[in-house]
């Protein structure tokens, strides 16, 4: 009969969280009161605890990641660097483009507007030798004797 109380305790406590918390608030008290009691609970904790192995080995490896983080954020720079100056080699040479065609058209419109001016310089002129020719030198020739 004794077994299946304790079978049932046993149950009930893998059950109920809240019960297992009250029942190890009951024992701690007793557990800390006897010498060989703390001694093995002690040593259960100290199993648990990280040692300056441990620690020396946890300091290793967080070292190789700062490391790792500084070669990937060096390798990250070199990349981005890369990646912009490559960018901006593109634009220069695409601003490059644009000056050549921008000042081919404006030797193309000078080019033009030259033969423009030479087209409205004769117009004038010929209009200078139609005035000469029929206005002022038949009055000339009516005052000549």
């Amino acid at each position: 009969m004794a077994m299946s109380i304790a079978k049932g305790l046993l149950e009930e406590l893998r059950r109920d969280e809240e019960v297992r918390r009250e029942l190890a608030e009951e024992l701690i008290p007793e557990v800390l009161r006897h010498k060989e009691l703390r001694r093995l609970a002690l040593t259960a904790i100290s199993r648990e605890m990280a040692t300056k192995d441990d620690l020396g080995r946890l300091r290793e490896e967080v070292e190789e990641l700062r490391k790792a983080t500084e070669d990937g954020m060096e390798r990250l720079r070199e990349d981005l660097k890369f990646y912009v100056d490559a960018r901006v080699n593109d634009l220069n040479a695409r601003i490059n483009d644009l000056n050549m065609s921008l000042n081919a058209r404006i030797n193309d419109l000078n080019a033009r507007v030259g033969d423009v001016y030479l087209v409205v310089r004769a117009s004038l002129i010929a209009i200078v030798v139609t005035l000469v020719a029929t206005v002022i030198l038949p009055l000339i020739l009516r005052f000549l004797p």
